[in-house]
């Protein structure tokens, strides 16, 4: 009753006004939860009753599911997307002495993971359409000791794949994918996280597909891969008390798989609502002077299904921008500020830091407006209409 009453005070003392607009936010998590609130509570008492928190049936059953969605004979769930591309590096034999080729324009667990096992970074530059790993340049990062590629699907759109896995037939390397942005994006109709070695995904609350906490998960076709991933995944066991290596703790919870369960039949529901609204951003913002996402191939080899999991423009003003669409109560983000080649946690990993031109200007560029499923056509008026006053 206490908390309820200082609210009504609150509000007493500053009423809201007609005036005030209300805040746009990157993303409102209620709306979908209050869409599904009556499966999700149901499932969540379920396991509450039942009261097997580990490794529970709700893992299995979900680890299931996400195979036959994606079409890969195996899901391993984890605790984390990090901890997803750090145990596929593991179940890979990727460590000291080797290099991992990767992007330098994402999220630093991608750089965090390849650290983890030993192995050394190589940045190529990024592609200035795309933003995703420029794999034109990657045979010239290649060398004797190039182990691995991790590519990124970064904001949702998938890295040019049929390139990429031309080369590692070539040069005998494997290849991660980083799908921690990615759920349900398509390459020549087949999903990220299921074309190379292994699939890293992340269930990170505001990701495509997210939990309400961490979650993570690795897919592949390779059985014995999978049955290494298992293993490292809890305590190196393969059986209660019988430990063959030094594995770690890494499980999906059951109360967010049996969350996640609830959502997975409404993802691409979720992502086709995502690409109306990038869609929409583009057709209302294209005679800016500014670069808009790309809303389908990656490349002339390829055709591509993109989520936006971001929508990311590139303008000269980015400051300026940022700051109009703070004065009228609109939230952007910037999606990466700092190049993983410039972080000082991983160029003291590397013997040599070479410059990728591209990520650095881009960085610099870079804004991402506003986008989830059920975010309100007035809202994206409000969005445009506040982009669209402050670059005209």
């Amino acid at each position: 009753m206490m908390a309820y009453s200082v609210r009504i005070l609150i509000s007493l003392v500053n009423p809201p006004t007609m005036t005030t607009a209300t805040a746009i936010p990157m993303v409102d998590l209620r709306e979908q939860y209050q869409m599904l609130k009556t499966d999700i509570d149901a499932a969540v008492a379920d396991v509450l009753d039942k009261t097997q928190f580990i490794m529970g049936p709700n893992v299995e059953h979900f680890e299931t599911e996400v195979a036959a969605y994606l079409g890969v004979s195996d899901a391993i769930g984890c605790a984390n997307g990090t901890d997803a591309l750090h145990l596929a590096l593991l179940g890979l034999g990727i460590g000291p002495g080797d290099e991992v080729i990767t992007t330098p324009f994402t999220f630093i667990a991608t750089a965090e993971a390849i650290a983890y096992v030993g192995a050394t970074p190589v940045f190529v530059d990024i592609d200035p359409v795309t933003y995703n790993l420029d794999v034109g340049l990657v045979e010239h990062a290649i060398t004797e000791k190039t182990r691995a590629v991790i590519p990124v699907h970064l904001f949702g759109l998938p890295c040019d794949m049929h390139s990429l896995q031309m080369l590692a037939k070539k040069h005998n390397f494997v290849v991660v994918e980083d799908c921690a942005q990615s759920f349900g994006a398509k390459v020549d109709g087949r999903k990220t996280g299921t074309i190379g070695n292994i699939g890293s995904h992340s269930f990170f609350p505001s990701k495509n597909l997210g939990c309400f906490g961490d979650g993570g998960m690795l897919t592949t076709n390779d059985p014995e891969l999978a049955q290494r991933l298992r293993v490292l995944r809890s305590h190196g066991s393969t059986k209660q008390y019988h430990h063959t290596v030094i594995g770690y703790n890494s499980r999906l919870d059951e109360m967010q798989a049996a969350i996640l369960r609830q959502k997975l039949p409404h993802v691409d529901r979720f992502n086709k609502a995502r690409l109306r609204v990038a869609a929409t951003y583009c057709e209302n913002l294209q005679d800016l002077d500014i670069q808009l996402p790309v809303l389908n191939s990656p490349s002339a080899n390829s055709d591509a299904t993109p989520v936006f999991h971001q929508f990311t423009l590139l303008t000269d003003k980015r400051d300026e921008l940022k700051q109009a669409l703070t004065d009228a109560q609109i939230a952007s983000a910037v999606y990466y500020p700092i190049p993983l080649h410039q972080q000082t946690a991983i160029t003291e990993l590397m013997p040599i830091s070479k410059p990728c031109p591209q990520a650095e200007a881009i960085a610099q560029r870079c804004l991402s407006l506003p986008i989830y499923p059920e975010i309100p056509d007035e809202s994206i008026d409000r969005v445009c209409t506040a982009v669209r006053s402050a670059l005209q």
